[in-house]
Formats: structure tokens, sequence, C-alpha cells
């Protein structure tokens, strides 16, 4: 699979020079780019790309040497405009939405959770209607218990297995939960993932390769998860240009 990466780390530059920002990580080697929609993420640097139409970004993007399957958006998106997000994304050239969050207040309850899975396997039905596939971003919470579950396992239980794939974030590390044992646990419920490393003797987030992730077990075993493309999503600029030679080096 070519290396993609993430937009979220670079947004800053992203806001002032698009196109240049993604020439600058071609030229690094990457090869594929995940989007934020811009109308979703308009306060967080991509609020100049709101005005262009899917379509234009695509050229953007493949002007530059990178192709785009997968873009995240935030959850009013896929409940009150998903038709335009729909829309938006077939003349982008998607084939994943991902659900970056489900916004969901700090101390939500397990019902809330439960909640918000049924709602998302309703968007994945219009989105399956479409042709496109709708996934589920992780981020710490879901690695939290409540009442003695654990909210990761709650919503695989709960997500339709074809309506909605999952979005590793390979970061979680950091809190003793590893990629590989999931994916043999969920096998052909993935469909991406979000690579990044974790030192423990420096307590945080170092590129790829540079951490205790053992990679060549993890994409090993994302065959078995369904991984379909992987994005680098590290800390900055230039974490993500370190992280590309290790990956694009990977015998696996």
């Amino acid at each position: 699979m070519p290396v993609g990466f993430q937009t979220w780390p670079v947004r800053e530059m992203i806001g002032r020079d698009f196109a240049g920002a993604l020439k600058q990580l071609a030229a690094v080697g990457y090869r594929s780019v995940e989007m934020c929609s811009p109308p979703g993420y308009a306060d967080s640097g991509f609020g100049s790309l709101a005005r262009l139409k899917g379509a234009e970004i695509r050229r953007i993007i493949e002007d530059a040497g990178l192709r785009c399957q997968s873009c995240h958006f935030g959850p009013g998106e896929l409940t009150k405009n998903l038709e335009d997000r729909i829309a938006w994304s077939k003349e982008l050239g998607l084939t994943q939405m991902i659900l970056a969050s489900f916004g969901l207040r700090s101390n939500a309850s397990l019902d809330d959770w439960k909640r918000a899975a049924d709602a998302l396997n309703q968007s994945g039905e219009q989105t399956h209607k479409a042709g496109l596939q709708l996934g589920y971003h992780n981020h710490d919470s879901e690695f939290e218990k409540i009442g003695g579950v654990l909210v990761y396992d709650e919503l695989l239980s709960r997500l339709d297995p074809q309506l909605v794939k999952m979005q590793f974030q390979v970061a979680v590390i950091r809190l003793g939960f590893e990629a590989a044992p999931l994916f043999q646990k969920y096998p052909g419920r993935f469909v991406s993932m979000h690579l990044a490393d974790w030192s423990p003797s420096e307590k945080k987030m170092v590129p790829v390769g540079k951490g205790v992730v053992d990679w060549p077990k993890l994409f090993a075993a994302a065959r078995t998860g369904g991984v379909k493309n992987y994005f680098v999503e590290v800390n900055n600029l230039d974490d993500m240009k370190a992280s590309y030679p290790y990956l694009h080096n990977l015998k696996v």
C-alpha cells in the first residue's frame, strides 16, 4: 500500500498554502493523503478550503502527485448534512468517509455510546447505498471502561460489521493497547489506521520506527483486520518526514 499521511498535523501549513503543503510531503515520498472536511474543520485550519468544490480539491491533490480515498468528518456532518457530504465525497473521489468523533461529553454513559453507535449505523446505511464505506476513528476515551465494559468492545459489538468499519489510532499504545491483538480479535472489522509511535523513556510520541510499536507484527495482523490503507499522523512536519523512510523500507 502506498504510504499515506493525515492532514491534521500540518493543518496550519494547509491553511496558508494547501497545494504547497501537499507538494512538500509528496516530495518526501508520500503517495496518498487523508483529508479533513473543510466545513467540519473550518476553525482548525481548513476554512480556506471550504469554498472549493470536491472536484477542485481533488485536482489540487492529484496535481501534487497524491491520491485521496479517505476523509475525516465531524459528527454533525454525518447527521444533518449527510446527503451533501456524500455528494462532496464522490466529487473528491473518496471510497471511505470516517467519523472523527461522536463528540460525546467526557462523562458519557455507556448508553450514550450505544445510542451514538446506533445513529452511526443509520448513517452507514446511506453511505453504503452510495457506494462509500463509513468508518469510525477512535481516540483515548474508547479505551476506558464503564461499569467494567471497555467502550471499544461495546462499539464493536454494536456497530454493523458491513456498514461501519473502524479506523484504528495506533497512538493508544501509550495507554497499553496494541493494534495487532485487536486486529486478530476482530478480523475484517477495520478499514484503515493512523500510524504513530511511542517512546516510554521520553514519554512522548515519536516518528514511526523510533518507538516501541512492533511494526512488522502490526502490519501482518492488519491483513487479518481488513486494513485497506494507512496514514501517518504524528506530531509535526519534521516527524512526518522522519517517519516515511522507515515505512518505505519496511519488509512485511
